[in-house]
């Protein structure tokens, strides 16, 4: 029986020490964050845009990289939901923008923000990639043990 779906060949495994740095640079980005919201001066409805706008940006960024990997992988993927997934990642990047170019913070301020957001949208990626890898190869292992 012939499969549409080729295998593709596999790709190297990421270390423990890769794993644990991305989840680290994760949780340290998206703490950095949400800790400078909870001590801002700023109105809630203010502090709950830039929240929203962290967690849309990092559900878009892991939508695109598995979008992608599964392109890569033969798995098929809808276009709408590959345009809808890199239209959100760009849509979060501008929103960011716009909300920060507007706000009434220190240029610092605005810096902190900005790079904690891009190290947690590039930290989600990297997760959910070795995340994927990991997962991969425990099931190429147990199905050559069984």
């Amino acid at each position: 029986m012939h499969s549409s779906v080729t295998n593709p060949p596999p790709s190297p495994q990421p270390s423990a020490a890769f794993v644990g740095a991305s989840w680290i640079a994760l949780l340290v980005g998206f703490a950095a964050f949400n800790i400078g919201l909870w001590n801002a001066q700023m109105p809630l409805n203010e502090k709950g845009y830039y929240f929203t706008v962290l967690v849309f940006g990092l559900f878009a960024a892991i939508s695109v990289q598995k979008s992608v990997r599964d392109r890569l992988e033969g798995i098929p993927v809808i276009n709408l939901y590959y345009g809808i997934s890199w239209v959100s990642v760009l849509l979060t990047v501008l929103l960011l923008t716009v909300g920060l170019w507007h706000a009434t913070l220190s240029l610092s301020e605005k810096g902190f923000y900005a790079m904690a957001f891009v190290l947690s949208l590039f930290a989600a990626v990297v997760v959910q990639k070795s995340t994927r890898d990991n997962l991969r190869r425990d099931s190429a292992e147990q199905v050559s043990a069984g």
